[in-house]
């Protein structure tokens, strides 16, 4: 549930065309200079990716993601890693040390418990598919 929270937060940003982090100024198109997408876009392909996201994470866990091809898990879980420690990252960095995105420290800790869950999750994998192979 906790990784439903991006793609919502994402949403709420596409809806007011605001970038993605708190406090972040609407942005017109004249503002992109037609080099960028227009803000409410890449929030909404941004929700879209982290309710893809999330749905592998309860794959990865489940029965389904048991069945599916190992390679293909660890290429799924290797591609997440960069997006979710990334992401995470940089609410505990500017959480906690404050480099300038708006970021407080409650956010801080909820980036370090995205990356422990993150963790977790390929963790259970790797032990649930090593068992059952």
């Amino acid at each position: 549930m906790l990784l439903l929270g991006y793609p919502a937060g994402k949403a709420a940003f596409a809806l007011q065309s605001r970038l993605g982090f708190p406090g972040g100024p609407p942005v017109s198109d004249a503002e992109t200079g037609g080099y960028f997408m227009a803000a409410d876009t890449a929030q909404w392909l941004a929700s879209a990716s982290g309710v893809v996201g999330a749905c592998l994470a309860v794959i990865t866990v489940t029965a389904p993601g048991r069945r599916a091809p190992k390679a293909l898990m660890v290429l799924v879980l290797g591609g997440m890693l960069p997006a979710v420690g990334g992401g995470a990252g940089i609410m505990i960095v500017d959480g906690f040390a404050g480099i300038g995105v708006g970021w407080q420290w409650y956010h801080g800790v909820v980036g370090i418990v995205v990356i422990g869950l993150f963790l977790e999750m390929v963790r259970s994998y790797a032990v649930v598919r090593h068992a059952t192979s």
